[in-house]
């Protein structure tokens, strides 16, 4: 290793990686990008940008870290749900809320996702969806089967049902251009999650419901 790298690890705080891909993901909620400048970066971390080039390799580096950190955390969350013993109907209930929770978090996540994959050379993009999309497709078409063994869900297509419901959860948190220009609101509000979360649950639940 360089001396360059050992010098910028020296001068790095405890924890500083950790609070690189935060302010990173800071910086992309409040400007409602899905990029960011090393220096503004440098500037509300308080760390040297130079600890960038050591931690993640380069700013693309940065973004793929910090996609895997908020990935790897729904598909942990995805597998401990489906560890626990509920209802299918309990499980995507509380499914739908979570997503809705997550996407108000890092409203930027499926933009960076589809960024990534697109730039990235097949084999990294073959990896995130390896890593991250398909343990939750699987996890879809798990629960669908089984809501639909015990007669509470319709059989609907897994596949198209993962895209119904990522899509209504993100759709509303990555569109404030629309809430500003239409509504007047610019703030992604607790109060705003919670109305959202509700509308999302009562909406998605009633089209896989089994009608008796």
């Amino acid at each position: 290793m360089s001396s360059k790298p050992l010098a910028a690890e020296a001068d790095a705080p405890p924890g500083a990686r950790e609070l690189l891909l935060q302010t990173a993901s800071d910086i992309m909620r409040e400007g409602d990008i899905v990029d960011i400048s090393l220096s503004e970066l440098s500037l509300r971390s308080g760390l040297n940008s130079a600890l960038v080039k050591y931690y993640f390799g380069n700013k693309a580096g940065l973004m793929k870290a910090l996609l895997d950190r908020d990935m790897e955390d729904i598909v942990h969350a995805v597998d401990a749900l489906m560890a626990k013993d509920m209802s299918p109907e309990a499980r995507l209930r509380r499914h739908i809320g979570a997503m809705v929770d997550t996407y108000f978090k890092t409203p930027y996540l499926n933009r960076l996702l589809m960024r990534l994959v697109r730039e990235s050379d097949a084999e990294e993009a073959q990896r995130i969806a390896d890593s991250h999309l398909l343990p939750l497709h699987r996890a879809y078409d798990r629960l669908i089967r089984e809501g639909v063994k015990a007669g509470v869900f319709r059989d609907v297509d897994p596949q198209l049902f993962y895209f119904t419901a990522t899509g209504a959860a993100d759709r509303f948190f990555s569109a404030r251009l629309v809430l500003k220009h239409c509504f007047d609101r610019d703030t992604l509000t607790e109060e705003l999650r919670d109305r959202y979360r509700d509308h999302c649950i009562d909406f998605i639940m009633a089209g896989i419901l089994a009608h008796n």
